[in-house]
């Protein structure tokens, strides 16, 4: 007799966490999936890793929906971080009576390196890599590894894909 898989407990909070910082973005499907489908973009495979691509195609075949969809919340979710990454930095320069120039400039985000992965319930969060990581961690004097960190949350509904990130600690 196979029994079901014990879900793991809850992430560890301390009753000291404090929410830094919050980002949130919504995005138009509709709009989102043309941008896609334009002839010779490569927005796709500059936005999103092959694991975003696999997952988003994998939802997209278990619930009979199109993969635009789940890109579009990963995209929100992307957005979101960058938010609320720009709300922590400037907040914290603030606190210590600093300037709040850009840590890196727009053109030089590469959008793959903020990747939305799931486990293996499905729940979402965000892996730092590369230049990102090192631009957090410079910009806000902190491991950005720690699990916990950026927790994101995503939800799409009708022609709507949205999603909100918070930073913790």
């Amino acid at each position: 007799m196979m029994t079901k898989p014990r879900l793991p407990d809850a992430p560890p909070t301390s009753p000291d966490s404090t929410v830094l910082a919050v980002g949130t973005d919504l995005v138009h499907i509709p709009e989102f999936s043309a941008q896609l489908e334009q002839p010779g973009s490569v927005f796709a495979q500059r936005a999103f890793t092959a694991r975003e691509h696999r997952e988003a195609r994998n939802r997209s075949e278990e619930r009979g929906t199109a993969p635009a969809q789940h890109l579009a919340a990963r995209w929100a979710a992307k957005e979101s971080f960058i938010k609320a990454w720009s709300q922590a930095h400037v907040l914290r320069a603030k606190s210590r009576g600093t300037s709040t120039s850009p840590v890196i400039l727009a053109e030089d985000v590469d959008w793959r390196e903020i990747e939305v992965v799931t486990d293996r319930w499905g729940r979402p969060s965000l892996r730092l890599s590369g230049t990102i990581a090192h631009a957090v961690g410079r910009s806000l004097g902190e491991e950005v590894s720690t699990p916990g960190c950026w927790p994101v949350s995503m939800s799409h509904d009708g022609d709507y894909a949205a999603a909100i990130v918070l930073h913790v600690r």
